[in-house]
Protein backbone atom coordinates (compact mmCIF):
# COMPACT_ATOMS: atom_id res chain seq x y z
CA UNK A 1 0.00 0.00 0.00
CA UNK A 2 1.40 3.42 -0.94
CA UNK A 3 -0.03 5.15 2.10
CA UNK A 4 -2.15 3.88 4.96
CA UNK A 5 -4.02 5.85 7.55
CA UNK A 6 -5.28 5.37 11.07
CA UNK A 7 -7.02 7.84 13.35
CA UNK A 8 -4.92 9.62 15.95
CA UNK A 9 -7.52 11.82 17.59
CA UNK A 10 -10.90 13.29 16.74
CA UNK A 11 -12.11 16.65 17.96
CA UNK A 12 -14.96 17.19 15.51
CA UNK A 13 -15.28 18.20 11.90
CA UNK A 14 -14.60 21.75 10.81
CA UNK A 15 -16.79 23.29 8.15
CA UNK A 16 -14.98 26.01 6.27
CA UNK A 17 -17.13 28.27 4.17
CA UNK A 18 -15.38 30.62 1.81
CA UNK A 19 -17.22 33.52 0.30
CA UNK A 20 -15.86 36.23 -1.92
CA UNK A 21 -17.22 39.56 -3.03
CA UNK A 22 -16.45 41.36 -6.25
CA UNK A 23 -17.52 44.44 -8.10
CA UNK A 24 -18.22 42.51 -11.29
CA UNK A 25 -21.63 40.99 -10.57
CA UNK A 26 -22.02 39.91 -14.17
CA UNK A 27 -18.96 37.63 -13.94
CA UNK A 28 -20.26 36.18 -10.71
CA UNK A 29 -23.62 35.46 -12.31
CA UNK A 30 -21.94 33.78 -15.27
CA UNK A 31 -19.89 31.61 -12.94
CA UNK A 32 -23.00 30.64 -11.03
CA UNK A 33 -24.80 29.73 -14.27
CA UNK A 34 -21.83 27.62 -15.33
CA UNK A 35 -21.85 25.80 -12.00
CA UNK A 36 -25.56 25.13 -12.30
CA UNK A 37 -25.10 23.76 -15.82
CA UNK A 38 -22.31 21.45 -14.61
CA UNK A 39 -24.46 20.27 -11.70
CA UNK A 40 -27.32 19.57 -14.05
CA UNK A 41 -25.01 17.62 -16.37
CA UNK A 42 -23.71 15.56 -13.46
CA UNK A 43 -27.24 14.86 -12.30
CA UNK A 44 -28.03 13.71 -15.80
CA UNK A 45 -25.10 11.31 -15.73
CA UNK A 46 -26.26 9.90 -12.40
CA UNK A 47 -29.77 9.45 -13.74
CA UNK A 48 -28.45 7.61 -16.78
CA UNK A 49 -26.37 5.33 -14.58
CA UNK A 50 -28.69 4.60 -11.71
CA UNK A 51 -32.17 6.05 -11.60
CA UNK A 52 -33.41 3.54 -14.18
CA UNK A 53 -32.86 0.79 -11.61
CA UNK A 54 -35.91 -0.98 -10.23
CA UNK A 55 -36.80 -4.01 -8.16
CA UNK A 56 -35.08 -4.75 -4.87
CA UNK A 57 -31.74 -5.57 -3.28
CA UNK A 58 -31.48 -7.84 -0.25
CA UNK A 59 -28.58 -6.95 2.02
CA UNK A 60 -27.40 -9.05 4.94
CA UNK A 61 -25.19 -7.05 7.29
CA UNK A 62 -23.07 -8.08 10.26
CA UNK A 63 -21.98 -4.46 10.66
CA UNK A 64 -23.58 -2.13 13.19
CA UNK A 65 -26.89 -0.86 11.81
CA UNK A 66 -25.92 2.70 12.78
CA UNK A 67 -23.00 2.53 10.36
CA UNK A 68 -24.88 0.84 7.50
CA UNK A 69 -28.39 2.21 7.20
CA UNK A 70 -27.44 5.68 5.88
CA UNK A 71 -25.40 4.01 3.12
CA UNK A 72 -28.35 1.81 2.13
CA UNK A 73 -30.77 4.75 2.25
CA UNK A 74 -28.48 6.70 -0.09
CA UNK A 75 -28.25 3.77 -2.49
CA UNK A 76 -32.03 3.51 -2.56
CA UNK A 77 -32.40 7.25 -3.18
CA UNK A 78 -29.71 7.30 -5.90
CA UNK A 79 -30.90 4.23 -7.80
CA UNK A 80 -34.62 3.77 -7.16
CA UNK A 81 -33.85 0.19 -6.08
CA UNK A 82 -35.64 -0.81 -2.88
CA UNK A 83 -33.26 -2.15 -0.23
CA UNK A 84 -34.40 -4.82 2.19
CA UNK A 85 -31.79 -5.14 4.95
CA UNK A 86 -31.28 -7.81 7.56
CA UNK A 87 -29.05 -6.36 10.27
CA UNK A 88 -27.26 -8.58 12.74
CA UNK A 89 -26.71 -11.32 10.15
CA UNK A 90 -23.90 -13.82 10.69
CA UNK A 91 -21.64 -15.23 7.94
CA UNK A 92 -22.75 -18.78 8.71
CA UNK A 93 -26.33 -17.76 7.96
CA UNK A 94 -25.35 -17.55 4.29
CA UNK A 95 -23.90 -21.02 4.52
CA UNK A 96 -27.13 -22.34 6.02
CA UNK A 97 -29.14 -20.75 3.21
CA UNK A 98 -26.88 -21.99 0.42
CA UNK A 99 -29.66 -24.16 -1.01
CA UNK A 100 -32.18 -21.33 -0.83
CA UNK A 101 -30.22 -18.11 -1.33
CA UNK A 102 -31.98 -15.04 0.05
CA UNK A 103 -29.28 -12.34 0.11
CA UNK A 104 -27.65 -10.41 -2.73
CA UNK A 105 -24.96 -8.58 -0.74
CA UNK A 106 -23.20 -9.38 2.52
CA UNK A 107 -21.58 -6.56 4.53
CA UNK A 108 -19.12 -7.54 7.25
CA UNK A 109 -16.94 -5.94 9.90
CA UNK A 110 -14.52 -8.87 9.63
CA UNK A 111 -12.54 -9.93 6.57
CA UNK A 112 -12.20 -13.39 8.08
CA UNK A 113 -15.92 -13.96 7.67
CA UNK A 114 -15.89 -12.65 4.10
CA UNK A 115 -12.92 -14.77 3.04
CA UNK A 116 -14.43 -17.83 4.72
CA UNK A 117 -17.62 -17.37 2.68
CA UNK A 118 -15.48 -16.92 -0.42
CA UNK A 119 -13.62 -20.17 0.26
CA UNK A 120 -16.97 -21.96 0.53
CA UNK A 121 -17.96 -20.69 -2.93
CA UNK A 122 -20.73 -18.50 -1.51
CA UNK A 123 -19.47 -15.21 -2.98
CA UNK A 124 -19.03 -14.30 -6.63
CA UNK A 125 -16.54 -12.15 -8.48
CA UNK A 126 -17.28 -8.88 -10.21
CA UNK A 127 -14.97 -6.63 -12.17
CA UNK A 128 -15.05 -2.86 -11.95
CA UNK A 129 -12.84 -0.01 -13.03
CA UNK A 130 -13.06 1.57 -9.58
CA UNK A 131 -11.97 -1.56 -7.74
CA UNK A 132 -8.37 -0.58 -8.45
CA UNK A 133 -8.79 2.27 -5.95
CA UNK A 134 -8.53 -0.42 -3.25
CA UNK A 135 -5.12 -1.98 -2.63
CA UNK A 136 -4.96 -5.68 -3.56
CA UNK A 137 -4.31 -6.77 0.03
CA UNK A 138 -7.78 -5.48 0.90
CA UNK A 139 -9.55 -7.46 -1.86
CA UNK A 140 -10.23 -11.10 -2.58
CA UNK A 141 -8.20 -12.51 -5.43
CA UNK A 142 -11.04 -12.12 -7.95
CA UNK A 143 -12.88 -9.33 -6.14
CA UNK A 144 -15.38 -11.64 -4.47
CA UNK A 145 -15.11 -9.23 -1.54
CA UNK A 146 -13.71 -5.72 -1.20
CA UNK A 147 -12.80 -3.89 2.02
CA UNK A 148 -13.42 -0.16 2.29
CA UNK A 149 -12.50 0.88 5.86
CA UNK A 150 -9.97 -0.24 8.44
CA UNK A 151 -9.14 -0.10 12.15
CA UNK A 152 -6.85 -1.58 14.83
CA UNK A 153 -7.40 -3.26 18.22
CA UNK A 154 -6.35 -1.78 21.52
CA UNK A 155 -7.33 -0.75 25.04
CA UNK A 156 -9.67 2.11 25.86
CA UNK A 157 -9.15 3.25 29.46
CA UNK A 158 -10.73 5.63 31.96
CA UNK A 159 -8.19 8.34 32.84
CA UNK A 160 -9.83 8.94 36.23
CA UNK A 161 -9.29 5.30 37.24
CA UNK A 162 -5.99 4.20 35.76
CA UNK A 163 -2.82 5.81 34.39
CA UNK A 164 -1.71 5.06 30.85
CA UNK A 165 1.47 3.41 32.15
CA UNK A 166 -0.66 0.96 34.12
CA UNK A 167 -2.73 -0.17 31.11
CA UNK A 168 -1.62 -3.41 29.41
CA UNK A 169 0.92 -2.70 26.68
CA UNK A 170 0.64 -6.13 25.04
CA UNK A 171 -1.98 -8.79 24.32
CA UNK A 172 0.25 -11.16 26.26
CA UNK A 173 -0.20 -9.04 29.38
CA UNK A 174 -3.74 -10.40 29.70
CA UNK A 175 -2.34 -13.79 30.65
CA UNK A 176 -1.48 -12.22 34.02
CA UNK A 177 -4.04 -12.61 36.79
CA UNK A 178 -3.09 -9.19 38.20
CA UNK A 179 -5.54 -7.53 35.82
CA UNK A 180 -8.40 -9.18 37.68
CA UNK A 181 -7.41 -7.08 40.71
CA UNK A 182 -7.54 -3.67 38.98
CA UNK A 183 -10.28 -1.43 40.38
CA UNK A 184 -13.52 -2.43 38.62
CA UNK A 185 -11.47 -4.68 36.35
CA UNK A 186 -11.53 -4.79 32.57
CA UNK A 187 -14.11 -5.58 29.90
CA UNK A 188 -14.17 -7.72 26.75
CA UNK A 189 -16.84 -8.73 24.23
CA UNK A 190 -18.36 -12.16 24.01
CA UNK A 191 -16.43 -14.55 21.83
CA UNK A 192 -18.96 -14.58 19.00
CA UNK A 193 -18.46 -10.88 18.33
CA UNK A 194 -16.85 -10.36 14.90
CA UNK A 195 -14.08 -8.19 16.32
CA UNK A 196 -13.21 -10.79 18.92
CA UNK A 197 -13.23 -13.59 16.32
CA UNK A 198 -10.75 -11.58 14.23
CA UNK A 199 -8.66 -10.86 17.33
CA UNK A 200 -8.45 -14.55 18.27
CA UNK A 201 -7.74 -15.57 14.67
CA UNK A 202 -4.82 -13.13 14.56
CA UNK A 203 -3.45 -14.61 17.79
CA UNK A 204 -3.74 -18.12 16.37
CA UNK A 205 -1.70 -16.97 13.37
CA UNK A 206 0.91 -15.46 15.71
CA UNK A 207 1.01 -17.93 18.60
CA UNK A 208 -0.60 -21.17 17.46
CA UNK A 209 -3.73 -22.80 18.88
CA UNK A 210 -2.52 -24.02 22.28
CA UNK A 211 -1.23 -20.67 23.51
CA UNK A 212 -4.25 -18.86 22.06
CA UNK A 213 -6.62 -21.20 23.87
CA UNK A 214 -4.79 -20.42 27.13
CA UNK A 215 -5.29 -16.70 26.40
CA UNK A 216 -9.03 -17.20 25.86
CA UNK A 217 -9.34 -19.01 29.18
CA UNK A 218 -7.35 -16.24 30.89
CA UNK A 219 -9.52 -13.39 29.68
CA UNK A 220 -12.71 -15.35 30.34
CA UNK A 221 -11.65 -15.95 33.93
CA UNK A 222 -10.10 -12.55 34.70
CA UNK A 223 -12.37 -10.09 32.86
CA UNK A 224 -14.80 -8.27 35.13
CA UNK A 225 -17.26 -7.67 32.30
CA UNK A 226 -18.19 -9.64 29.17
CA UNK A 227 -20.41 -7.58 26.87
CA UNK A 228 -22.40 -8.18 23.71
CA UNK A 229 -20.67 -5.42 21.76
CA UNK A 230 -17.88 -2.85 21.81
CA UNK A 231 -20.24 0.11 22.18
CA UNK A 232 -21.27 -1.34 25.53
CA UNK A 233 -17.61 -1.51 26.55
CA UNK A 234 -16.67 2.03 25.60
CA UNK A 235 -19.70 3.41 27.46
CA UNK A 236 -18.95 1.29 30.53
CA UNK A 237 -15.31 2.41 30.57
CA UNK A 238 -16.31 6.04 30.05
CA UNK A 239 -18.76 5.81 32.96
CA UNK A 240 -16.14 4.25 35.25
CA UNK A 241 -17.83 0.86 35.45
CA UNK A 242 -14.57 -0.71 34.26
CA UNK A 243 -11.01 0.63 34.21
CA UNK A 244 -10.27 -0.42 30.63
CA UNK A 245 -11.58 -2.58 27.81
CA UNK A 246 -10.44 -4.30 24.64
CA UNK A 247 -12.03 -2.64 21.58
CA UNK A 248 -11.40 -1.44 18.04
CA UNK A 249 -9.75 1.98 18.04
CA UNK A 250 -12.72 3.83 16.55
CA UNK A 251 -14.81 3.14 19.67
CA UNK A 252 -12.33 5.29 21.57
CA UNK A 253 -12.95 8.14 19.15
CA UNK A 254 -16.70 7.65 19.49
CA UNK A 255 -16.43 7.95 23.27
CA UNK A 256 -14.43 11.16 22.91
CA UNK A 257 -17.41 12.68 21.10
CA UNK A 258 -19.83 11.89 23.93
CA UNK A 259 -20.95 14.97 25.90
CA UNK A 260 -20.17 13.18 29.19
CA UNK A 261 -17.99 10.29 30.34
CA UNK A 262 -15.39 11.18 27.72
CA UNK A 263 -12.22 11.36 29.84
CA UNK A 264 -10.75 8.32 28.14
CA UNK A 265 -7.46 7.36 26.51
CA UNK A 266 -6.30 4.60 24.20
CA UNK A 267 -3.28 2.31 24.11
CA UNK A 268 -2.19 0.46 20.96
CA UNK A 269 -0.61 -2.78 22.21
CA UNK A 270 2.56 -4.56 21.10
CA UNK A 271 4.30 -1.50 19.71
CA UNK A 272 7.88 -2.50 20.57
CA UNK A 273 10.06 -3.61 17.68
CA UNK A 274 10.24 -7.22 18.87
CA UNK A 275 6.48 -7.45 19.50
CA UNK A 276 3.83 -8.57 17.03
CA UNK A 277 2.20 -5.17 16.49
CA UNK A 278 -1.41 -4.07 16.82
CA UNK A 279 -4.03 -6.41 15.37
CA UNK A 280 -5.75 -4.85 12.36
CA UNK A 281 -8.94 -5.73 10.52
CA UNK A 282 -11.26 -4.12 8.00
CA UNK A 283 -14.90 -3.82 6.99
CA UNK A 284 -16.16 -4.61 3.50
CA UNK A 285 -18.75 -6.30 1.35
CA UNK A 286 -19.18 -9.19 -1.05
CA UNK A 287 -21.72 -10.22 -3.68
CA UNK A 288 -23.58 -13.40 -2.79
CA UNK A 289 -23.40 -16.21 -5.35
CA UNK A 290 -26.78 -16.97 -6.98
CA UNK A 291 -28.45 -14.04 -5.20
CA UNK A 292 -32.03 -13.40 -6.36
CA UNK A 293 -31.27 -9.87 -7.61
CA UNK A 294 -27.86 -10.24 -9.18
CA UNK A 295 -28.19 -7.31 -11.59
CA UNK A 296 -29.00 -4.95 -8.75
CA UNK A 297 -26.11 -6.39 -6.74
CA UNK A 298 -23.80 -5.52 -9.65
CA UNK A 299 -25.18 -1.99 -9.58
CA UNK A 300 -24.46 -1.81 -5.84
CA UNK A 301 -20.87 -2.95 -6.45
CA UNK A 302 -20.30 -0.18 -8.99
CA UNK A 303 -22.13 2.41 -6.90
CA UNK A 304 -20.40 1.78 -3.58
CA UNK A 305 -16.95 2.06 -5.19
CA UNK A 306 -17.61 5.64 -6.25
CA UNK A 307 -15.50 7.87 -4.02
CA UNK A 308 -18.38 9.66 -2.32
CA UNK A 309 -19.97 6.32 -1.50
CA UNK A 310 -16.74 4.83 -0.21
CA UNK A 311 -16.79 7.69 2.29
CA UNK A 312 -20.46 7.00 2.98
CA UNK A 313 -19.50 3.40 3.79
CA UNK A 314 -17.08 4.74 6.41
CA UNK A 315 -19.91 6.99 7.60
CA UNK A 316 -20.03 7.76 11.30
CA UNK A 317 -17.97 4.73 12.31
CA UNK A 318 -14.75 6.77 12.69
CA UNK A 319 -12.87 4.08 10.83
CA UNK A 320 -10.47 5.16 8.08
CA UNK A 321 -10.96 4.82 4.30
CA UNK A 322 -8.69 2.24 2.69
CA UNK A 323 -8.65 4.19 -0.58
CA UNK A 324 -5.45 6.23 -0.22
CA UNK A 325 -6.80 8.98 -2.48
CA UNK A 326 -9.46 9.77 0.12
CA UNK A 327 -8.62 11.85 3.14
CA UNK A 328 -10.13 10.51 6.36
CA UNK A 329 -13.34 12.50 6.96
CA UNK A 330 -12.03 13.63 10.35
CA UNK A 331 -9.94 16.53 11.45
CA UNK A 332 -6.68 14.77 12.35
CA UNK A 333 -4.96 11.59 11.21
CA UNK A 334 -1.48 10.09 11.26
CA UNK A 335 0.18 7.79 8.72
CA UNK A 336 -0.64 4.15 9.42
CA UNK A 337 3.01 3.26 8.96
CA UNK A 338 3.82 5.13 12.17
CA UNK A 339 1.89 2.38 13.95
CA UNK A 340 3.50 -1.03 14.37
CA UNK A 341 0.89 -3.43 12.92
CA UNK A 342 0.91 -7.22 12.91
CA UNK A 343 2.57 -8.60 9.80
CA UNK A 344 -0.30 -10.79 8.63
CA UNK A 345 -2.11 -10.73 5.26
CA UNK A 346 -5.73 -10.02 6.20
CA UNK A 347 -6.92 -12.73 3.79
CA UNK A 348 -5.37 -15.19 6.26
CA UNK A 349 -8.24 -14.48 8.65
CA UNK A 350 -10.48 -16.57 6.42
CA UNK A 351 -8.31 -19.63 6.95
CA UNK A 352 -8.88 -19.41 10.71
CA UNK A 353 -12.51 -18.24 10.83
CA UNK A 354 -14.41 -21.52 11.29
CA UNK A 355 -11.92 -23.14 13.67
CA UNK A 356 -11.68 -19.92 15.68
CA UNK A 357 -15.40 -20.00 16.36
CA UNK A 358 -15.09 -23.59 17.53
CA UNK A 359 -12.10 -22.74 19.73
CA UNK A 360 -14.02 -19.88 21.34
CA UNK A 361 -17.15 -21.99 21.86
CA UNK A 362 -15.15 -24.86 23.36
CA UNK A 363 -13.58 -22.41 25.80
CA UNK A 364 -17.03 -21.16 26.78
CA UNK A 365 -16.31 -17.48 26.01
CA UNK A 366 -19.32 -17.21 23.69
CA UNK A 367 -21.78 -18.55 26.25
CA UNK A 368 -21.59 -15.95 29.01
CA UNK A 369 -22.29 -12.25 29.45
CA UNK A 370 -21.51 -10.53 32.73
Amino acid sequence: MKRKWLLSSVSGLALIVAAGCGDNLEDAAENENERNENDAANEGENEESYVDGDGELVVYSARNETFVQALLDKFEADTGIEVNALHGAEPLQLEEEAGNVQADVFISNDLGGLEYLNQQGLLRSHDSENVDTIDEQFRAEDNEWVALSTRARGFIYNKDMIDEDDVPSSMEDLFDEEWADVENGYAITRGGNGGMIGNVSALRYEWGDDRTEEWIHSIEENAAGIFEGHSDIRRAVGAGEHAFGLVNNYYYHQQLEEPDDNNVGFVYPDQEEDEMGAIANAAGFGLVNDGPNSENADIFFEWVLEEENQLEFVGESLEVPINTDLEPPYEEAVPFDELHVQDMPLRELGNYFEDTRELIEDAGLDLELR
